[in-house]
């Protein structure tokens, strides 16, 4: 394919055309130009690519296209079955992808939905029972809907795996063998993925038949127009460096990668306290939380969000300039998934790695992965503009606050508790003596300095 194809070329619908141009896209992105092609010939396929290449139009755009014969603007739900399932294994992924799908339908009759967990269920069911041609869902809550009987997969006519690398490190293929064992065996299947790994390759060879394969980039490859970099510094010191960077970065949104939700949270609400606007998006926070919190990002509300790697797909956020990984990823993989987020449709974009000298033999896997040595800058710490106002209370006292802090020193150095006064009772001061000992000297008589006490009350009687 030529720099000079166009979308007009390639065998679409006017109504497809008419969707992409008021979308603003008129020549295919190269996985595009390739991709749509051989699947409106109706074969499988495997197909590879960077992220943010526009690998949803690659599949979501032929997909239409075949179904197009079949749409109807009939009310019966029986006139829309499933005829298409996209399968994702994130839910922002999943939203994005209908979205898309949606765009590029908007001038025909078919119907799509999204199905994602982390929401009621029953908010899902009655959209389903309307009918929709293109269903796109997480493996888990489309199993959830067919144990309920609110989904019939038995005229999926087209298949799509997106992400495919990405469900298999998620641990789906159990719940993905459940769902291809549900579907009509005669149907055309589509991969895609940004990486190709053996366990990939075995995927694809369970499930298609005879696919096309297509890389449009070297396999696990970064884009050339992403500015990688490399800051060592000891992991102590990642938050002033972060807060650092942040303060006298230009940049109006700046997505970090940690790799647990706990330090997500935490980072998030340290950035807060120093007056940088920040949010979280992790696994334990609700599909509302993270909804609100990527729509404040992407407003630029929020010019920072701080992410687990469950966001490392399936964000597209346009121009977003920076990328950095205040945690390296141990799978060398998540490294290229994660930077994937800058640098999108042949935008400029930064990713910078926080590594520390634990962090080293990641480093290392992720050079290989990508073939490449990723530059290694140092910058200095300014601990003093990073401690902010948390350490005000370990600073140096004052010299008023050490005058003071002296003459109460002094004042209590004069308040002295007064010493106990010794008993005066000898029967009390006396040591413990053994039975033996006591029983001898309860014959000898016992001088007491005790008043008498009434023979009524247990006392005796003094003889006088």
């Amino acid at each position: 394919m030529t720099e000079t194809v166009k979308f007009d070329s390639l065998g679409l619908a006017p109504e497809l055309l008419k969707a992409l141009t008021d979308s603003g896209y008129t020549i295919p992105t190269p996985i595009q130009a390739q991709a749509i092609p051989l699947a409106l010939a109706g074969g499988d396929l495997m197909a590879g690519a960077q992220t943010g290449t526009g690998k949803t139009a690659a599949f979501a755009l032929p997909l239409l296209q075949k179904l197009l014969p079949l749409a109807n603007n009939g009310a019966s739900p029986a006139k829309h079955p499933v005829r298409a399932l996209i399968l994702t294994p994130t839910r922002e992924l999943a939203i994005q992808v209908e979205e898309s799908v949606k765009a590029y339908a908007k001038h025909t009759p078919l119907r799509s939905l999204v199905v994602y967990g982390g929401v009621d269920i029953r908010t899902q069911t009655p959209h389903l029972k309307t009918g929709v041609e293109v269903l796109v869902a997480t493996p888990g809550r489309l199993l959830d809907h067919i144990e309920q009987k609110t989904v019939q997969l038995n005229q999926v006519q087209i298949l799509v795996l997106d992400e495919a690398d990405r469900m298999l490190d998620m641990g789906f293929m159990p719940d993905l063998k459940r769902i291809l064992a549900l579907l009509p065996k005669q149907r055309q299947n589509l991969m895609f993925s940004a990486t190709f790994s053996n366990d990939i390759k075995k995927l694809a060879d369970d499930f298609l038949t005879n696919p096309q394969l297509i890389e449009v980039a070297r396999s696990n490859a970064t884009n050339d127009n992403v500015t990688q970099k490399v800051y060592p510094v000891a992991q102590s010191d990642k938050e002033a460096l972060l807060i650092q960077l942040l303060k006298n970065s230009d940049s109006k949104q700046v997505l970090i990668f940690t790799k647990t939700k706990i330090t997500a949270s935490r980072l998030s609400r340290s950035l807060a306290r120093v007056g940088i606007a920040a949010d979280a998006i992790h696994g334990d926070k609700t599909q509302q939380e993270r909804i609100k919190a990527l729509d404040a990002f992407k407003a630029g509300t929020a010019t920072v969000l701080v992410a687990t790697d469950v966001a490392a797909r399936g964000l597209d956020i346009d121009q977003l300039p920076m990328v950095i990984n205040y945690e390296i990823p141990s799978a060398p993989e998540d490294y290229v998934h994660r930077i994937g987020r800058t640098g999108r449709a042949g935008a400029l974009g930064v990713a910078i790695s926080f590594v520390s000298p634990e962090e080293d033999k990641y480093l290392v896997e992720i050079e290989k992965l990508i073939k490449r040595q990723i530059s290694k800058e140092i910058i200095e710490i300014d601990r003093s503009a990073a401690r902010g106002r948390t350490h005000a209370s370990t600073s140096k006292p004052s010299h008023t606050q050490a005058n003071s802090t002296a003459a109460n020193q002094d004042a209590s150095a004069t308040k002295r508790i007064p010493a106990k006064k010794r008993s005066t009772d000898p029967w009390f001061d006396k040591p413990y003596e053994a039975a033996v000992a006591q029983q001898q000297v309860a014959d000898k008589p016992r001088i007491s300095n005790k008043a008498p006490v009434a023979a009524l009350l247990g006392g005796l009687v003094s003889n006088k």
